[in-house]
């Protein structure tokens, strides 16, 4: 029984059916954790005594995902008890524990899921490539010379490489479609308040994070955003509810829906031809499934600036590494955090609240011209990244490199729109090329098709990586 290859769903109704039992799907978990691991970097905290205990308990709720594994990013939510270092050696020096679970983490195991372990992320989600002082370099299943993105690298190269159906994930620039694109995985952002951040949080990074999974196949993704999307208590605002369950848009078709490409750079930079290609592709994909496809982006992306985003990012991370001094009563010391945060902590304390309040205000007056485009569009095609995933060595050698690829993702943070990383194909070297779909606000049910189409008319899952279980 070649489990490693089915989907969450399809584990799931393996044990429905009495085939496999949720504690031998658990073990077979652990198994390949212990097998791949050494190679990938991945999982960071094995959580797998939790896991199995789970699996045997009598409560073990009859819900659409019940005994199926997965993995958790150790940033983007806290689950109950466990180690929370968000990749910083402060954290992992102090041993780091958060008491509860955030809503999502609630939502998930509500779902039926089972947590095994948590994976690797950069430092408080500050890099698009997982690397960090705390835990080492996270390596790209296709060809571990390679960097498996970030900041959800961690859960991308474990979904790939199938030691889990599906992985937690969060992003406030791109942090779960670049991995989704580097890894040949979908990976949808959910629109701005569709995926609850209480209790500890309530609009982080001024509402440029949302949290979800990563998956292989495009059903999973959609049977747990209809557990996700559920609001928390107290919530500051919410995504326009769903008209119907987001499972049943996977195959409800794509006919007549309007479709632009977009096949250049909106800030004028290099994009790499293979990831050009994808788009067009997939565009002619979609044509010949009935949508109207042309040449066509939103003119409002030529008065976006870059320097918005490390406002705003300057700003979250000293308040997050702020309320962390408070909470542990221990200031970082030397060394106990990378470059990027310490400065991001130096800048943000100076940083004037007018400044960043006028950012904020700029980014919204911002992305009501952009979001205009949608009143004529259904969807925006364009690659996830301007490159396929990068080789570890060169981004070590260039982090502006690294820098560049948000560039493309970065946006729909801002404008707080649906956003998904498609599988589109393969490079000549081998590597995953993502292409990154956007709906208007709230429209998370024309991704699902979209995505449901592009899986249907050229499958992606039966491809593996070359560190890959079974």
């Amino acid at each position: 029984m070649d489990i490693e290859n089915l989907d969450a769903m399809g584990c799931a109704e393996l044990i429905a059916a009495g085939q496999i039992s949720p504690r031998e799907l658990v073990q077979a978990t652990i198994d390949r954790i212990e097998a791949l691991n050494p190679s990938l970097n991945a999982v960071v905290h094995k959580l797998y005594d939790k896991a199995l205990a789970a699996a045997e308990a009598p409560g073990l709720a009859d819900t659409p995902l019940r005994g199926v594994p997965t993995l958790v990013k150790d940033l983007d939510g806290s689950t109950a008890g466990d180690p929370w270092y968000g990749g910083s050696v402060y954290l992992k020096k102090l041993d780091w524990h958060e008491p509860d679970d955030s809503h999502a983490i609630a939502q998930m195991r509500r779902a039926g899921l089972l947590i095994v372990g948590k994976t690797a992320t950069p430092e408080l989600g500050m890099q698009v490539n997982t690397v960090t002082d705390a835990h080492g370099t996270t390596r790209n299943p296709w060809n571990l010379e390679h960097s498996a993105g970030g900041s959800s690298g961690g859960s991308g190269a474990a979904v790939a490489a199938r030691i889990v159906p599906v992985a937690h994930g969060g992003d406030g620039g791109g942090s779960i479609r670049i991995p989704a694109g580097y890894n040949g995985l979908f990976g949808l952002k959910p629109s701005r308040g569709r995926v609850s951040n209480a209790p500890l949080e309530a609009d982080p990074w001024g509402g440029l994070v949302c949290r979800h999974v990563l998956t292989r196949s495009v059903r999973d993704s959609a049977l747990l955003l209809d557990w996700l999307s559920k609001p928390g208590v107290g919530d500051p605002y919410a995504a326009p509810a769903a008209v119907r369950a987001y499972l049943d848009e996977v195959r409800a078709g794509v006919r007549g829906l309007k479709v632009g490409l977009m096949t250049h750079h909106p800030l004028g930079g290099a994009l790499d031809p293979e990831c050009v290609a994808a788009v067009r592709l997939m565009g002619q994909r979609l044509a010949e499934a009935g949508c109207v496809v042309e040449e066509a982006s939103p003119p409002a992306f030529a008065n976006l600036r870059p320097e918005w985003l490390g406002v705003v990012v300057t700003a979250w991370i000293a308040h997050e590494l702020e309320d962390l001094i408070r909470r542990t009563g221990v200031e970082p010391g030397p060394g106990d955090l990378m470059p990027a945060a310490a400065g991001a902590l130096a800048a943000g304390r100076k940083l004037p609240a007018p400044v960043y309040i006028a950012t904020m205000e700029a980014i919204h007056a911002w992305s009501r011209t952009m979001k205009a485009w949608w009143a004529d569009h259904d969807i925006l095609l364009m690659p996830t990244s301007p490159y396929v995933a990068p080789r570890l060595d060169v981004l070590a050698a260039d982090p502006a490199n690294a820098a560049m690829g948000v560039s493309l993702t970065a946006p729909f943070n801002m404008t707080g729109q649906p956003a998904a990383s498609i599988p589109g194909g393969w490079s000549a070297l081998g590597l995953p090329i993502g292409v990154q779909a956007i709906a208007d606000f709230g429209r998370e049910d024309l991704i699902f098709r979209i995505a449901g189409a592009l899986e249907e008319m050229a499958p992606w899952t039966d491809r593996k990586p070359g560190v890959c279980a079974g």
